[in-house]
């Protein structure tokens, strides 16, 4: 029997109803606030439509003196009350979408980090950045227009209709007669918008993906000329944005324009019925001039409407694509009843596996990293190393075998317990775009001493380097950390590591991409680091684990070999090979 998976239901309905148990129910007695004032907003054009009768048949044609200043005065009463009313629940509204925009944000981002590493591997930074800023921003307005509709103009077509038929019911179904051949196009031009936005939507993503990776890449990108190359494919990728977009705009401006169309032929029919009936004098010019007034003041509110139903078909298109975000769990969590950190720091891999996409890397690795020791591990590219890292630290689960930390299965760890026995420092040295204080400390809101700060800048060797910049510790590292070398970048990271001061060392080839004068620096730093600690080594160039307490020796996602360098030397196995490989590409 073939298992199927159910398809998301991102209707209207779930949509509304998930927004308002997640967001929009914390403001609702601000909502209701706003929702009155919106009310009172809408019932004055049905206000101002009934007063014209009277300025009519008693002011204009009637030549009453006394009705001018109340008449007048009313009809400055309702505007004064319209303005008023607008312009606080406008400032309420709007209050309210910032509010739900930034928390949409903060919520996504939240939910992001929370997810493994799978989640970001079939998610590139591009397309996520896109559905933190681009998608939250498409809804951002969206809440104030269908309250604005629903409080102000469905009221106002209430009070609107209400004159209408006051005056003359057969005047207000003829008018309204042609509304009927509305709803068949609504239905279709929803449905359109929203597939054509959905489009956009999906074109941005691969759009923000193509810059991220312009940009993270542009060293390449110039040093291979592939100026016009790139720019050929971002020019291609704005037309077909663009293409899409202008297909989304006619479905949303077609709405109102067939609300035009049949407003315009019920003032059509009305003036023709009506005029025949002022002729015959069985109504006032008075009644027929509120009568169309009032007519004339449903046309806005009928075309905002009609726009409204364009604007939320968009919404909806970057709602769902938010919700198929917050749908996604993490498969990697904390245990509902973790067990307590162990005392010492002793890791055991027993005939651990794992694949990555049926791709396997590890067959039944088996090794014992001792506490307080330093373990290394060699091989070659593809051999499992980082993925024993990626697999302690739980970035992934195994698929087989067991991982233990002093004795206890990782699994039954909480996941911030198990990662905060780490500290790490790999090639790629991660900078943030903050002071060297801040990248340090990580935004420690406890602070840190300044003499303990002094001790690590030491022991890291980053006080070697502090006199050459314009701020010292506090200067800016740059974009990824580009205002320091590669040298000093990895002393900054281990100074982060010393600050941790965690119990187990992971280093995962950190001086391989490093010169001579700055690899000398940085394992000097290194070796006060691993000091006391628990130190697993992922190592490019074996004269740096050569005083390693053991060596495991990775072929094809297997434990081949384990000893000390000697030990393994002597055994002229793998270990061997690649040594003598190494020092003669040295010696070439």
């Amino acid at each position: 029997m073939t298992e199927t998976t159910e398809k998301p239901d991102y209707s209207t309905r779930v949509l509304l109803r998930r927004m308002w148990g997640g967001y929009l129910r914390k403001f609702r007695w601000w909502m209701a606030l706003a929702f009155v004032l919106m009310a009172i907003e809408g019932m004055t054009l049905g206000g101002l439509s009934y007063l014209i009768e009277p300025m009519f048949d008693r002011v204009l044609t009637g030549g009453s003196q006394s009705q001018v200043w109340l008449i007048g005065g009313a009809i400055f009463g309702v505007f004064f009350v319209r303005a008023v009313t607008a312009m606080l629940h406008k400032l309420l509204l709007g209050r309210i979408s910032q509010r739900i925009w930034t928390a949409l944000q903060f919520d996504m981002l939240k939910h992001m980090l929370s997810q493994d590493s799978v989640f970001f591997q079939t998610n590139s930074p591009g397309a996520l950045m896109e559905r933190v800023q681009g998608d939250t921003t498409a809804i951002q307005g969206v809440w104030s227009s269908l309250l604005t509709g629903v409080g102000r103009d469905f009221i106002a077509l209430g009070s609107l209709f209400a004159v209408a038929l006051s005056i003359d019911v057969m005047w207000t179904v003829i008018t309204l007669a042609g509304i009927p051949v509305l709803v068949l196009p609504s239905i279709f031009l929803q449905r359109y918008i929203r597939s054509k936005t959905n489009t956009v939507r999906l074109l941005a993503t691969e759009r923000s993906t193509q810059l991220d990776e312009i940009f993270h890449g542009v060293n390449s990108v110039k040093l291979n000329l592939m100026e016009d190359y790139q720019l050929g494919r971002f020019r291609s990728m704005i037309s077909r944005i663009i293409s899409s977009d202008m297909r989304a705009l006619i479905g949303r401006e077609t709405l109102p324009s067939l609300v035009d169309i049949t407003t315009g032929f019920g003032f059509f029919a009305v003036i023709v019925f009506g005029g025949s009936e002022i002729a015959a004098g069985e109504k006032t010019v008075g009644q027929f001039m509120s009568f169309f007034t009032a007519m004339l003041l449903t046309f806005q509110p009928m075309r905002r409407l009609g726009s409204i139903v364009g604007q939320w078909q968009t919404a909806a298109a970057s709602l769902s694509r938010i919700y198929s975000i917050f749908d996604q769990s993490a498969s990697i969590t904390s245990p509902a009843k973790p067990a307590a950190l162990p005392a010492t720091t002793d890791i055991v891999f027993d005939d651990v596996s794992f694949a990555y996409d049926d791709q396997p890397v590890l067959r039944g690795a088996s090794f014992v990293a001792e506490a307080g020791k330093t373990t290394a591990f060699v091989g070659e590219s593809g051999a499992g190393k980082s993925t024993i890292f990626n697999l302690l630290t739980r970035l992934y689960d195994r698929n087989g075998g067991t991982i233990t930390l002093g004795g206890t299965p990782i699994e039954t760890l909480a996941l911030p317990d198990l990662r905060g026995q780490f500290s790490s420092v790999s090639q790629d040295a991660l900078l943030f775009d903050e002071t060297l204080r801040e990248n340090i400390t990580l935004g420690d809101p406890n602070g840190i001493d300044p003499a303990r700060m002094d001790e690590i800048l030491e022991a890291a060797r980053v006080n070697a380097f502090l006199g050459q910049l314009p701020d010292g510790v506090d200067t800016a590292a740059g974009p990824r950390g580009s205002n320091l070398s590669g040298g000093q970048r990895q002393r900054v990271a281990i100074a982060r590591a010393l600050l941790r001061d965690t119990p187990v060392l992971l280093l995962d080839e950190a001086t391989s991409a490093l010169d001579a004068q700055s690899e000398t620096h940085v394992q000097e730093a290194l070796d006060r680091l691993s000091k006391g600690r628990t130190t697993l080594v992922i190592a490019h160039r074996l004269s740096t684990i050569r005083h390693a307490d053991k060596i495991v020796v990775m072929n094809q996602g297997r434990v081949a070999d384990h000893g000390t360098h000697d030990e393994l030397l002597a055994r002229d196995g793998i270990y061997a090979d690649l040594y003598r490989m190494q020092f003669k590409d040295k010696n070439a």
